[in-house]
């Protein structure tokens, strides 16, 4: 099948493929990490859970560092400018440490004042606070991790950050169960695993960019300091567009936990589903951040367009996949659900959640188009205008009495995201062939 591919396809594919393992790793292996504190007990579960939440944001907000630096490393090796594309890596590694040992500053000053605002009972509360500061030593690990993909990505190599991604997890899955069981360590135990992987996949990163020196020495502050604010104003506009995108599901969510247990439950389940079947649409997202930046850099909007036309096939096809797969998959939901009532809405919901998929893959690989354009306003307009009229639908209208509406409104965000990202394209393409 792949020698009847165009070379483009195969390219697009074999950077694909490695990015979709390396994003589904991570949520798989956690949730085994989950099964062995879920034996230590409930209250251990609960403070995973709290802790989960207090980090996601803190690690999502600093997402920014793989996915900025991805297409100015790209962007930097399609003119033809090596030494720009390991300034850009050294300079992120710099700013990585620094976020990182703030980060980690901040929340181990204010643990128990941030397990206390996420309502943690108090057999919660103690064990809690002992993970988090644990876990949270690891930040800067964390964020150099995350700079290693962005500068593998923009090298057009998602095989070397998959194989990284699959050590550290495997690793963490060994540590787990000889911490907590074996040493009797508990969750402590388990924040000490995961501490421990993330370290070795922090050095295990350094290491391999140093030896195929794909990043430069960083130099004085003041010679850093114009792409470090680089890398910090898109970072700031990328945290900007997540902030709505969060804030949309947010109020979905809370909207349905007005209507009632059984409809935030099945709210939950299907949200569940969506971002499990979003891997796929997100793996042709990570080639189109590298070879849109690259295929701008040289300065032909043609081949530019014929690009992004293959890369929006690709979604398509994606697209097709994900809506056959939910439509089908969604029948396990009833499965899942213990409460008939439940299994019933969630069944029902995730019928509409598999049609939308077909227009979530398009805006998914659009999303990383406009990244690799670096067209970041674009994508916070989109995002923006998307979040404001989900939030209107759900608030304003009878669409936020049930959970098929709710998810109507979440789908009318997509709708409306594409529509931005379709009228925006032109202009963004022309001003990146150009800049």
């Amino acid at each position: 099948m792949t020698a009847r591919l165009r070379p483009t396809d195969r390219e697009i594919l074999g950077l694909a493929i490695p990015a979709l393992g390396a994003l589904a790793i991570d949520p798989l292996l956690t949730l085994a990490d989950t099964a062995f504190v879920a034996r230590l007990g409930t209250n251990e579960l609960a403070a995973l859970g709290v802790d989960t939440a207090i980090l996601g944001f803190a690690f999502f907000a600093f997402n920014f560092l793989a996915y900025v630096l991805t297409p100015l490393v790209a962007k930097a090796l399609g003119s033809g400018r090596p030494d720009e594309a390991r300034r850009w890596v050294g300079d992120a590694i710099v700013l990585a440490v620094g976020l990182g040992v703030g980060a980690a500053v901040v929340v181990e000053t204010f643990t128990p004042l941030f397990v206390d605002l996420m309502g943690a009972a108090e057999g919660v509360a103690g064990p809690a606070i002992s993970y988090l500061r644990i876990r949270v030593l690891a930040t800067p690990a964390v964020l150099l991790v995350t700079v290693g993909h962005g500068a593998f990505r923009g090298h057009k190599d998602t095989k070397t950050p998959l194989l990284v991604a699959l050590g550290v997890n495997l690793l963490n899955l060994v540590l787990d169960p000889i911490l907590i069981f074996v040493f009797g360590w508990g969750l402590v135990g388990a924040a000490i695993a995961t501490v421990l992987a993330q370290v070795i996949g922090a050095i295990w990163f350094l290491r391999l960019l140093v030896s195929r020196s794909m990043a430069a020495r960083p130099e004085g502050l003041a010679e850093s300091l114009p792409s470090l604010l680089t890398l910090g104003r898109n970072g700031a506009l990328l945290t900007v567009r997540t902030a709505f995108l969060l804030a949309s599901f947010t109020v979905a969510a809370s909207v349905a936990t007005r209507i009632g247990s059984e409809e935030i439950a099945a709210y939950q389940l299907v949200s569940q589903l969506f971002l499990l079947a979003a891997l796929l649409a997100d793996s042709f997202a990570v080639p189109a951040q590298a070879m849109s930046a690259e295929t701008s850099a040289r300065g032909d909007i043609h081949k530019l367009n014929a690009l992004n036309r293959r890369l929006m096939a690709w979604g398509l096809v994606a697209g097709v996949i994900l809506m056959i797969g939910v439509g089908l998959g969604r029948f396990g939901l009833g499965w899942l659900a213990s409460d008939p009532g439940v299994a019933d809405l969630a069944v029902e919901a995730a019928g509409i959640v598999a049609i939308a998929e077909l227009v979530a893959a398009l805006v998914f690989v659009a999303d990383g188009i406009f990244l690799g354009l670096l067209a970041l306003g674009t994508m916070v307009l989109s995002t923006s205008v998307g979040a404001v009229v989900a939030v209107a639908l759900m608030l304003g209208t009878s669409l936020g009495g049930s959970v098929d509406g709710i998810w109507w409104a979440l789908s009318a965000m997509l709708l409306v995201r594409g529509l931005v990202f379709l009228f925006g394209y032109r202009p963004a393409a022309e001003t990146a062939v150009r800049s």
